[in-house]
């Protein structure tokens, strides 16, 4: 290997991964750290990637969990149990966010509740003068994410959103490798995601409510339904009401270093097609199949994605790739490699993932926090509303059928019917906030 590829692949980052302290350490850490500086954060919505990130913040000593809000008291329970098994306080419980934020308690509030929930109580938490971690995307509309970007304007307080790849070290590294410009003009890029560990939604009929739920407060400003298994826990992402399919899954993470890496932000125009190839008879709504097209006057994107479909470009499951004029890099969260053009550079083996992007990215949002540093955030609001924007235009231009067009000095298509689509109804007496 020589000097020059060696640059290539070594990143600062590596050295800030570390080790997480071992519980016996980490409780004696705890101790050390004064009531002054310790962070104490609630997380709302326990029951998946919210505990996840949540575990992930308390691997670190001056991080206190003062407080669990989830509609389903039983994942109340069960997380109380698990933060418990970790030698952790029992945090306050709650079933209505707004009631734990009148907390003084609390510094910052997690959001892991799906994606039509995002906006109201990331707003909510902001105008309650708490710092906030958001799951991506960031919000399940242009009008919300644009709500969301001027919220954090005007309050001021740190806002980390949850594309932690940003945060991992060979995502870093591949990124440097791009704009060294060995690959040469680049005129397309592709972003994918097949997913063979997801099957069919069979259709089941309308159940009574399980017993500790408050579906209601669950539907949120979402339409009124009665309960269905299928539009429940983790499924609720196959809906249009609660969320964007696999686009705003996958996509928001693996389009967003596309953006990165090309230093783009908004394509000129979209267009997709799709539809439910797969389990056309399933309950799901959104398209198990889909293939989007972005064009940015001087490359285009694509992004595909398949249900029950593993085996995807380059032969990973998901990944992104550079197409240049010399060579070809392909990165996803394994790694990334370098395949030459014509031998016209020099081919790079696979570079292998080194850390936790997720630890990573909690404790930069820990650091800026400490340090007031939000121009050091990796994945600040605008960040999450670039790419929640970019993914949004793709399932318009899928359910309208249409090539749209944006005009972002407007902040509207050229086309009314994708116009319409723009800002989401809200139902049951919840409004859409106003900023």
């Amino acid at each position: 290997m020589n000097p020059t590829r060696r640059n290539f692949i070594k990143t600062a980052s590596v050295l800030a991964a570390g080790a997480v302290l071992p519980l016996d350490k980490l409780s004696a850490a705890r101790t050390r750290i004064s009531p002054a500086d310790k962070i104490r954060v609630a997380l709302i919505g326990g029951n998946s990637m919210g505990y996840s990130n949540l575990a992930s913040f308390v691997k670190n000593p001056e991080v206190e969990c003062v407080a669990l809000c989830d509609i389903d008291r039983n994942v109340l329970n069960r997380r109380t149990d698990d933060l418990v098994k970790l030698g952790l306080p029992r945090p306050k419980l709650y079933v209505d966010y707004l009631k734990m934020l009148e907390s003084k308690d609390i510094d910052v509030v997690i959001i892991g509740t799906p994606d039509h929930w995002h906006c109201l109580q990331f707003v909510h938490s902001l105008e309650a003068g708490k710092h906030v971690y958001v799951e991506k995307p960031v919000g399940n509309s242009i009008a919300e994410i644009n709500i969301m970007q001027k919220a954090t304007q005007k309050h001021g307080k740190m806002v980390q959103v949850g594309q932690w790849q940003r945060s991992q070290p060979h995502f870093v590294d591949a990124v440097n490798y791009l704009r060294s410009g060995k690959l040469g003009r680049i005129r397309t890029c592709k972003s994918w995601s097949y997913v063979d560990w997801k099957g069919a939604v069979p259709k089941v009929p309308n159940a009574p409510v399980p017993e500790g739920v408050d579906y209601d407060m669950w539907l949120g400003p979402a339409p009124k339904r009665a309960f269905n298994i299928n539009r429940f826990h983790f499924t609720w992402r196959w809906y249009w009401e609660y969320a964007g399919g696999l686009m705003t899954d996958w996509g928001v993470h693996l389009i967003d270093y596309i953006l990165y890496g090309m230093g783009k932000s908004v394509p000129s125009s979209v267009m997709a097609i799709g539809g439910k190839y797969a389990f056309p008879d399933d309950d799901m709504v959104t398209p198990d199949t889909m293939t989007a097209v972005y064009d940015f006057n001087d490359f285009t994107m694509t992004w595909e994605h398949t249900i029950g479909i593993g085996l995807g470009n380059w032969r990973r499951p998901h990944g992104m790739s550079y197409i240049g004029e010399n060579g070809t890099l392909v990165l996803d969260r394994n790694g990334w490699e370098v395949v030459p053009e014509k031998e016209k550079i020099e081919a790079l083996p696979v570079q292998k993932n080194v850390g936790s992007g997720l630890d990573l990215h909690v404790r930069n949002f820990l650091d800026c926090i400490k340090n007031n540093t939000p121009q050091k955030l990796n994945a600040g609001i605008e960040v999450g509303r670039g790419v929640a924007l970019v993914a949004q235009m793709g399932n318009i231009a899928y359910r309208t059928g249409e090539r749209v067009y944006w005009d972002e000095s407007r902040q509207t298509f050229t086309s009314s019917a994708a116009n319409k689509l723009i800002t989401p109804v809200y139902n049951n007496g919840y409004k859409l906030p106003k900023y």
